[in-house]
């Protein structure tokens, strides 16, 4: 029997602000263990919360990103339930009056392009964090109170694939606003997963399992791809699924019981009287849609349309907004879409993540790739020489690669003459490979273009030697 699979992602997103949701201290990572507390993120008597206009400003530009309705009324609650990292034994969230409703994202994921139906985005606080050692487990309370955003969406996904590329497209779009770094490694971007099977073709949905634990875009596939497969497989067996929630074991690779799954009455949700209601203004959310940037939806659409990007090579591109803003610079001074986007995707990439680099911390200029770009264009250097210059230009921003060609002697041999002699000796080292060419084998070529560059020390240029050798084997 074959099953559907209906997958919905609730999505946690730590603000880029300062200070805390509701209270003064700040917000920073790695800090001494409960260093930034109060008594009000810690829940003393008394004291009495007031709501960040910063986090609310960001949680109302991330709705409206994502083409929610901002609801003109909205409240605070209390979420009440007992866990050692939550210090007042409760969390302010939202629960029938949130921030925003019925939104979506477009989402291409293979080879097909679907809206994702976004239930609601609203506002809450973190909890602490628990570290457990082999003696104990200890409580640190800094991220305590810390503005989180919870993006949830409707149960349309179908596939782990999909889930990912979700995931991928709604990191863009927190990001370009700048609502958050959606740094997972700090967890400052959590993903839990809601998943069930039903017959295909069925309109009801299957029993629900939650998924966590998954502390990157990778676990949530994999876990999913395990689950779906659990679950399908229990079924093939007349076996029921349990409503629970499950743990992803990255090094077992599979899912683990944790507890059965809570209903919101489980929770005991009623408003928190600390807060009040807030209402909305629509002058107020005018404002804040105007202000938002170039969303990565149209940059694709427009990096395709104006400068002639191939859409896969977009997709990349568009991924983080200061790469998209690099590749604009690039492309300003050297309108060359796929010349660019290969060297960037390709090269500068592989460099960047060797590095463990991120486009705001790299030293190398647009002019200067361009300027590297052009050397290979021109012939000055070939492309193998020009990823070595690449090298030297991560270190220093100070030199350009012309000073590095001319302090290395990389300039690129075009001269006939010189080129000629090596390659005769490579022709008289290499016979059965000009034999295999003569006989029909053109990959034989490109091996003889490589001994040929070899013996130059990677200065041939690549284009001339060919002719050279192209030349010799039609008066044989």
């Amino acid at each position: 029997m074959s099953y559907e699979t209906v997958i919905g992602l609730e999505v946690h997103v730590h603000l880029n602000t300062k200070t805390k949701a509701f209270c003064g201290c700040r917000v920073e990572f790695g800090r001494e263990p409960n260093s930034l507390t109060c008594p009000v993120c810690l829940g003393f008597p008394g004291s009495l919360p007031v709501l960040n206009q910063i986090a609310f400003e960001y949680a109302v530009k991330v709705a409206l990103a994502l083409d929610c309705s901002i609801q003109k009324n909205t409240k605070f609650d209390r979420k009440n339930y007992f866990y050692p990292d939550l210090p007042k034994n409760y969390q302010i969230s939202q629960y029938d009056l949130p921030l925003s409703l019925d939104g979506f994202l477009e989402v291409e994921s293979q080879g097909k392009v679907k809206n994702i139906r976004i239930k609601r985005v609203h506002l809450e606080e973190d909890a602490g964090k628990l570290i457990h050692l082999d003696e104990a487990s200890l409580v640190d309370f800094n991220r305590a109170g810390t503005p989180l955003l919870e993006i949830v969406s409707e149960p349309d996904i179908n596939s782990a694939q999909e889930a990912y590329d979700y995931l991928v497209m709604l990191r863009s779009v927190i990001r370009y606003v700048g609502a958050s770094s959606c740094d997972m490694e700090k967890g400052t971007l959590r993903c839990d997963a809601n998943i069930s099977l039903r017959k295909a073709g069925a309109k009801e949905l299957g029993q629900k399992v939650e998924l966590k634990n998954l502390n990157s875009f990778k676990a949530v596939k994999d876990s999913l791809e395990y689950e779906i497969q659990r679950q399908a497989d229990l079924l093939s067996e007349a076996n029921k699924i349990s409503q629970e929630t499950r743990l992803w074991d990255v090094k077992a690779m599979k899912t683990l019981g944790m507890r059965s799954k809570e209903g919101a009455s489980d929770y005991r949700y009623f408003p928190e009287p600390d807060l009040p209601l807030l209402t909305v203004e629509d002058s107020y959310v005018a404002a804040l849609k105007k202000s938002l940037p170039e969303l990565p939806k149209q940059k694709l659409q427009r990096l395709v349309k104006d400068c002639g990007l191939a859409f896969n090579d977009a997709k990349i591109i568009i991924e983080d907004r200061e790469f998209a803003d690099y590749f604009e610079a690039c492309f300003k001074l050297y309108p060359k879409a796929k010349l660019i986007s290969n060297w960037l995707i390709g090269p500068v990439l592989a460099e960047m993540n060797s590095r463990n680099l991120d486009i705001k911390t790299l030293k190398l200029s647009a002019l200067n790739l361009i300027e590297l770009i052009k050397l290979v264009e021109d012939g000055g250097i070939s492309n193998l020489t020009a990823k070595d210059v690449l090298k030297d230009l991560f270190d220093s921003s100070e030199k350009t690669p012309i000073d590095i060609v001319k302090e290395k002697g990389l300039a690129q041999i075009s001269d006939a003459s010189q080129l000629e002699k090596i390659a005769d000796e490579v022709i008289k080292e290499n016979v059965k490979s000009v034999q295999d060419f003569l006989s029909g084998k053109e990959n034989a070529l490109m091996f003889l273009v490589g001994q040929v560059m070899r013996k130059s020390g990677g200065k041939a240029n690549p284009k001339v030697v060919q002719e050279i050798l192209r030349g010799r084997f039609e008066n044989v």
